[in-house]
């Protein structure tokens, strides 16, 4: 398990405290349409308040590619946080981002209170993780937070290049409890465990894939990538999603899981449709009976049984990745049966990010999960066994 310095291992009493926060969020006409990042940063910020710190937030909104974009500003985040936290946000606007206006504000700060600097990929030097913007992040503050996993896997000025400007780099409570359950799930997972993995493609999974297989009782596989699978196994999948270039790994998966005794389960039938919407004619057909014109849109009914009864008797389970095409009702039932399985064990369900942390909320089973995780992209190569960066950078204890 990584043990990694926290905000409760520090003193920041009167100082300057610079926290990397994940307020990518996603905006309408300048309107918050999906608060979960916000909220999700709250616990560390009200600490660091409760306990005297002079706290300055940071982050990255969108890909403004190193130039200021108006409508890519953190100016909406600062007046929801406000009223989130029943205080004000001082908001820096500033398109250097640290620029004269953001070292005012800082300069003029008191214990307890807040300041958010202006989006960081406003400068172009921060994807590329540059040490002159990394250094003049670092001269605003004493301390500083990682509390963005959204960003883990990436090293940026703001998450990592400042690590090496300043002498206490720790995590914050988001940082450390996503590294807690995806950490101990795989590491360290009680048993039966188990592992869904959906979405449309192999390729972007194969890591995850070998990974897994030495960890988990079951790895159950849905999405458009189950067709490559199927298709290596000789059946005919119609125009359904393939990836013919991974034939020859996808029937290795499937032998290497049966010499370590992991069940792998793919569909026995799936739900096919001739045209990508909602209301299309469809049908659920059985394995090979997938013809030429029609493509797989979800997992059929049978297959919904066999994943749901896998799911049972778990007691840790990881998804990443939907059953099929769920932002279509039509082809929902799938990613509902999985998610309504998972809301009713009595297990450590951990929610992989991205669409299946979408899925899931939208289908009103969120606060059923153990946990879900705010970065979809940090997940994944959590899941692969991979060091991220934003981790890494981070004092020991």
């Amino acid at each position: 398990m990584l043990n990694k310095k926290s905000i409760d291992d520090i003193n920041v009493k009167g100082k300057r405290v610079l926290v990397r926060c994940d307020f990518n969020v996603p905006l309408q006409e300048g309107r918050i349409t999906d608060e979960v990042r916000l909220v999700e940063a709250l616990p560390t910020i009200k600490k660091l308040l409760k306990d005297g710190g002079k706290v300055i937030l940071c982050s990255h909104l969108g890909k403004p590619k190193g130039e200021p974009k108006p409508e890519l500003s953190l100016a909406p985040v600062a007046v929801r946080l406000a009223q989130l936290l029943g205080q004000e946000v001082n908001f820096a606007k500033d398109d250097n981002v640290v620029g004269e206006n953001a070292k005012a504000a800082v300069a003029a700060m008191k214990d307890g209170e807040i300041v958010l600097l202006e989006n960081t990929r406003y400068r172009v030097e921060e994807t590329k993780n540059g040490d002159a913007f990394s250094e003049e992040l670092a001269s605003l503050c004493d301390i500083f937070v990682n509390d963005a996993f959204g960003t883990a896997h990436r090293a940026h000025c703001s998450n990592v290049g400042i690590t090496k400007y300043v002498d206490t780099a720790v995590v914050g409570y988001l940082m450390e409890k996503e590294i807690e359950f995806l950490g101990n799930a795989v590491d360290n997972p009680k048993r039966p465990f188990v592992a869904i993995l959906g979405g449309s493609k192999v390729s972007s999974k194969i890591s995850v894939i070998e990974n897994l297989l030495d960890k988990v009782d079951t790895l159950i596989i849905g999405g458009g990538m189950a067709f490559t699978f199927m298709k290596a196994l000789g059946e005919e999948v119609g125009k359904s999603l393939l990836e013919p270039d991974y034939l020859e790994y996808a029937k290795q998966m499937m032998e290497k899981a049966e010499k370590k005794g992991v069940k792998f389960l793919i569909p026995i039938d799936s739900v096919v449709a001739k045209e990508f919407k909602n209301d299309t004619e469809f049908k659920t057909v059985g394995p090979n009976e997938i013809e030429p014109e029609w493509q797989g849109f979800d997992i059929g009914e049978k297959t919904c049984k066999l994943y749901t009864d896998a799911i049972k008797d778990a007691k840790t389970v990881v998804w990443n990745g939907p059953m099929g095409v769920f932002e279509f009702p039509n082809f929902a039932t799938g990613t509902i049966a999985v998610a309504k399985a998972l809301a009713e064990i009595d297990a450590t369900t951990i929610i992989g990010g991205g669409d299946s942390a979408a899925a899931v909320n939208i289908l009103g089973f969120g606060d059923k999960m153990t946990h879900i995780s705010t970065g979809g992209g940090a997940s994944l190569e959590f899941l692969e066994g991979k060091e991220l960066p934003g981790v890494a950078a981070a004092n020991d204890k």
